[in-house]
Order: structure tokens, then C-alpha cells, then sequence
């Protein structure tokens, strides 16, 4: 287990303390990251998966309006994550935790989707 590995994990389980509330933080973050595409995010998933340069390769040229689409998808996935984490289970911090320990490739993938043709590391 890497350095980023640990220190999301501790976000995260701080977060599922949190997220006992009607707010979900880790959803909050999702959609903003989404929205904005920041560029830490990337930092942070390479720096999680290794800094293999995971994203070589894995970005195809996706027009603007594929890109778009996948932004949705993920916007609305995380909206209905939000609606399920009012229940007295944080559901998102799970997730969070399969993805950070497991470090699946379609994460990979679905970041190289909202990002678009604009990813670079």
C-alpha cells in the first residue's frame, strides 16, 4: 500500500464518520471534480495507482460531446450515491474504500472519460 493509498483511506474513513449526517462529503467532492476537472485530481489518482502512467494509452480521442456524456453519467451516479447516503449507511466511503484498495482499471477509465481529450499527467 502506497503513501496516497493511506492518506485517502484516512480521508475517507473520516469521511464515513462524517457522512452519518444528511451530507455526503465524498459525493460533494465527486460532483465538483466532475464539474471542474481540476488538474490535483489527476496528480492524486496517478499518485494512487502507482505513477505507472496509468493514463497513457488509456484516453482515446473522445469527441467533446462523448466526453459530456460521460461527465453526466458520473454527475448523476453520484447524485443518486448523495440520495442513498441520507440512509444511516454511508454507502460512498465503501466505494471509496474498494476503489482505493483495489485500484480497479475502469476507474482508470472513467477518469480518462470525464477528463476527455484535455488529460495530461
Amino acid at each position: 500500500m502506497n503513501a496516497a493509498q493511506l492518506k485517502c483511506l484516512s480521508v475517507f474513513a473520516l469521511f464515513a464518520i462524517i457522512g452519518f449526517g444528511p451530507v455526503s462529503p465524498g459525493c460533494l467532492i465527486g460532483m465538483y471534480i466532475v464539474i471542474v476537472r481540476p488538474r490535483w485530481f489527476i496528480g492524486l489518482v496517478d499518485d494512487l495507482y502507482g505513477n505507472k502512467h496509468h493514463f497513457q494509452g488509456r484516453v482515446s480521442t473522445d469527441s467533446e460531446k462523448q466526453t459530456r456524456q460521460a461527465r453526466v453519467k458520473c454527475f448523476l451516479s453520484l447524485l443518486g450515491l448523495f440520495l442513498i447516503d441520507i440512509a444511516p449507511i454511508p454507502t460512498t466511503p465503501i466505494i471509496a474504500f474498494f476503489i482505493i484498495c483495489i485500484r480497479p482499471l475502469w476507474f482508470i477509465q472513467t477518469v480518462a472519460n470525464v477528463y476527455g481529450k484535455g488529460l495530461t499527467t
